[in-house]
């Protein structure tokens, strides 16, 4: 990766952060125009790595460059040495799940579900293989937009604390015999998870 291109993708997670900012702070114009402020200089610095004028710069990167798509995101399929699975109790439903979320701006898949792991779990993690990659659509998953659900193999390195407790009301080890009740979503990817355990197969829609 080049000069150039780093510049682009600093400019992209400055925009993300301020588009994120203005949505949240609709009822507070000091912090609005802050946030305002911060997309502005997201589109300077588009500019730096671009031939068009400024206001082309503008244009683009405050429509072309919000294309809505599938939101992406992921889970870490952690597995001790035993053959067991960490789940976490979800704060919202009360059920089990991989510990996972939404990526942020910037982060490769496999950094988003080391991210996601350490924060829910305490569990430093090393990412291994990918399980599989599922639409949400299509795999029992409960949410309000569609989902790319990207899961990794995961292997625990060492336990420190959560740094997100608040999400997870339990963290545990289970076999695949005694599971608990899952998350919706989770009753299609946790049992994948055991079956690549077996045969290294990895999931993905086919059509």
């Amino acid at each position: 990766m080049d000069a150039t291109d780093e510049l682009r993708m600093l400019a992209d997670e400055l925009r993300v952060i301020a588009t994120s900012g203005i949505h949240w702070t609709a009822e507070d114009p000091y912090n609005r125009d802050r946030f305002e402020r911060l997309q502005e200089a997201a589109v300077r610095l588009f500019a730096f790595a671009d031939t068009r004028s400024l206001d082309e710069v503008r244009r683009s990167v405050l429509t072309q460059l919000t294309h809505s798509a599938p939101v992406p995101c992921g889970d870490a399929a952690v597995f001790d040495d035993e053959g067991r699975i960490l789940l976490i109790q979800r704060a919202d439903d009360h059920l089990w799940a991989m510990p996972g979320g939404l990526f942020e701006m910037g982060e490769t898949p496999a950094e988003g579900v080391r991210r996601e792991a350490r924060e829910e779990t305490g569990v430093e993690v090393e990412v291994l293989e990918l399980v599989g990659v599922y639409d949400s659509r299509l795999c029992e998953t409960r949410f309000p937009v569609q989902l790319y659900q990207f899961v990794f193999l995961c292997r625990p390195m060492h336990v420190g604390a959560a740094t997100t407790p608040h999400e997870a009301l339990d963290v545990s080890w289970f076999a695949q015999d005694e599971l608990p009740p899952l998350s919706p979503g989770h009753t299609v990817r946790v049992p994948d998870a055991f079956r690549f355990l077996r045969d290294r197969r990895p999931f993905f829609d086919r059509p």
